[in-house]
């Protein structure tokens, strides 16, 4: 997919603030730093769209991103951040599972892992999660560039059997570095976009 306008829309904490309007929404969840801005501005041809940071826990809010007036990024706060409070944590959760199961716009969640460690315990309940609630999910694993290219279905196959990925579940095997699966992923958006949507989508 060619991306030719992006705009940053809003960091929303509540409902209220969601954009109006029925343009579907892939959001993205996974831990803190494990490079949910870096996918963004990949996918979006930008360089700094989502704003990175080595500080994990950064992303406090939901951050909306458009697309070519034609979708939303829906930047969500990082899971597994020691350092916030019981307290802190509880609210984002809360604020997360609100839109998880109340926004019907929400066509998929891209699930952002990385590819050189085995998911973690905060990875496999939010993936059990999504299965449960049969919410639509892509799983992405990052930083493929980190490590040989030999060494990716070995790790690929880790991270499906943690996950309890089914052999129709989507991972695709990405790099913010090198643009590896941007095109792979494009693919697997708009096929949950469509399979989401009763009416046909325009724009594509």
């Amino acid at each position: 997919m060619k991306v030719t306008q992006v705009e940053f829309v809003i960091s929303a904490v509540s409902p209220k603030q969601y954009p109006q309007g029925s343009l579907p929404e892939l959001a993205l969840a996974g831990r803190s730093n494990v490079g949910k801005s870096s996918f963004i501005n990949k996918m979006a041809n930008r360089k700094n769209l989502a704003r990175t940071s080595s500080k994990p826990g950064k992303t406090q809010t939901l951050n909306y991103y458009l697309i070519n007036k034609a979708l939303y990024f829906v930047d969500l706060p990082g899971y597994g951040y020691a350092k916030v409070s019981k307290a802190e944590k509880a609210k984002w959760g809360r604020m997360m599972e609100e839109y998880f199961q109340t926004r019907q716009q929400l066509k998929a969640v891209i699930h952002v892992v990385d590819i050189r460690h085995k998911p973690t315990k905060d990875d496999q309940e939010m993936f059990s999660y999504l299965k449960h609630y049969e919410i639509p999910v892509i799983v992405v694993a990052t930083k493929t560039d980190k490590i040989p290219r030999g060494k990716w279905q070995k790790h690929a196959k880790e991270i499906r059997v943690i996950l309890g990925m089914e052999k129709e579940d989507t991972l695709i095997l990405f790099s913010a570095e090198t643009g590896q699966g941007k095109e792979e992923a494009w693919t697997a958006i708009w096929k949950k976009i469509r399979d989401g949507s009763s009416e046909k989508e325009e724009g594509i």
